[in-house]
């Protein structure tokens, strides 16, 4: 008979006592455990493909280990291939996590409805068949081999698996699948870390990738112990403003690939539209120049684009200044308010100052300090920037301007959508090529530099 095991453990990274604690001594976090009754087999081996024993085998010098090319499946999404680093490895287990509403089920329905010619078994804990049914009429079918099978105990969706051997299997959500070895309820702390361990370990085995949604807590982070995400393979975080029709897939961990890689959709009402040139839509056009509004080149992994910094710098109603930001990390925007007092004179202890990006995107590319400043600048003075002007540059506390990384890609991309002209470090004077055909290219060493440089003369 099995013997029954009570066991107390953290909601945030899976740590387990024995007692109840009143703070996490693993992560410090406070009133975070919760008991779970833990059923262990100790008759019988266990049943379950996650207990099974692995083969032995003699430990082997690494330059004896025979390195295999890593087999890639084409998903039929460009901008999902990008983030995962050229497709999707096979054997491969991806966790997919983001706000509620923001189109985790439709971004992975999508990918099995897509006709990429994989075998793909879709299983749901949280939607009937009818409800997948009626998504799937407004993506679109594109894949007949596409199975649908709405189903939360884990021994029967490993045996659905092991019957058809699908190419993909996509799990929708982690936190619905619970084993019968274990008493807890589904999405407890036990249960999410032994379904994902058993999922992982069946996908090593076969070669089956597969694609697992996961929830997230108020604080952002995905639901469940942390050992989930040291689980898996590839983390996946679907970000953006549900009330906005741009999404950012961005890649937090990824075993396969590098994570700098980003992915941006348009959500539509036939699913989410992949975006191949960010920067169509993260530039406004006006018919006017405004003040407050620069433009600067960011870059995240291989992928540069332009993005509109607004800001807008008025006279504080209250005592205490305000500072508000929205897609940029507020302590950043503080210090280059101070270097901006401290380095070029400019009165900012009286002003309210707000920024924003374009997009509601959340930026933390340092190579856009430049164009946060010359923003704050020109609403600071009211005074547009002249036209045709973007930045690419970091600055340091001493008011240094130091060199973006990829300067080169960010300089060809305004070169390519029409700016005449783009600051820079001056630290780049020696080592940029010969700049493209059609774009002046202006360097400065310090931020007092800087407005000269963006406004008419």
């Amino acid at each position: 008979m099995a013997k029954v095991k009570k066991a107390y453990f953290c909601r945030e990274c899976g740590n387990e006592s024995p007692k109840w604690l009143g703070r996490c001594p693993a992560c410090g976090e406070w009133n975070t455990f919760t008991e779970e009754i833990v059923q262990r087999e100790t008759s019988s081996p266990a049943t379950s493909f996650a207990r099974t024993a692995p083969t032995s085998q003699a430990p082997i010098p690494v330059a004896l280990v025979r390195r295999q090319e890593q087999r890639r499946t084409d998903l039929g999404n460009g901008e999902v291939n990008r983030v995962l680093g050229g497709g999707m490895v096979q054997g491969s287990l991806v966790l997919l996590g983001g706000e509620p509403g923001i189109g985790k089920s439709t971004l992975s329905l999508q990918i099995a409805l897509l006709p990429n010619g994989l075998k793909t078994l879709y299983v749901s804990g949280e939607e009937s068949s009818e409800q997948i049914k009626m998504r799937a009429d407004r993506i679109g079918i594109g894949n007949q081999e596409c199975l649908v099978y709405c189903e939360t105990r884990l021994e029967s969706i490993l045996a659905q698996i092991t019957e058809i051997m699908p190419d993909l299997v996509i799990i929708d959500s982690i936190q619905t699948i619970y084993s019968d070895l274990l008493d807890s309820t589904p999405g407890s702390v036990s249960q999410v870390r032994e379904c994902a361990a058993a999922l992982l370990k069946y996908a090593k085995t076969t070669g089956i990738s597969v694609f697992i949604i996961g929830h997230i807590t108020k604080d952002g982070a995905i639901a469940g112990p942390k050992i989930l995400e040291h689980i898996v393979d590839v983390v996946l975080q679907f970000e953006g403003d549900s009330n906005n029709i741009y999404r950012i897939l961005r890649g937090n961990k990824n075993r396969f690939g590098a994570t700098s890689e980003i992915g941006v959709f348009e959500m539509r009402g036939d699913g989410l539209r992949s975006v191949e040139n960010p920067s169509e839509i993260l530039l406004t056009h006006y018919d006017e120049r405004l003040s407050g509004i620069a433009v600067g080149a960011a870059a995240d992994g291989l992928r540069p684009y332009l993005i509109e910094t607004q800001a807008l710098v008025s006279n504080a109603a209250y005592t205490n200044a305000q500072r508000s930001s929205t897609g940029y990390d507020i302590k950043r925007l503080n210090m280059m308010i101070a270097v901006l007092e401290k380095r070029v004179g400019m009165k900012m202890f009286q002003k309210d100052v707000f920024l924003n990006f374009a997009g509601g995107f959340k930026i933390s590319d340092t190579g856009l300090d430049m164009s946060v400043v010359a923003a704050i600048i020109s609403s600071y003075f009211d005074r547009p920037i002249a036209e045709g002007v973007c930045c690419a540059g970091e600055i340091g506390l001493s008011g240094e301007i130091r060199p973006a990384p990829r300067s080169e890609q960010r300089i060809s991309e305004a070169a390519r959508l029409g700016f005449r002209r783009i600051v820079v470090s001056g630290y780049l004077r020696k080592g940029l090529p010969k700049p493209p055909k059609g774009i002046e290219i202006v360097y400065i060493n310090r931020i007092d530099e800087l407005p000269k440089a963006i406004f008419d003369s």
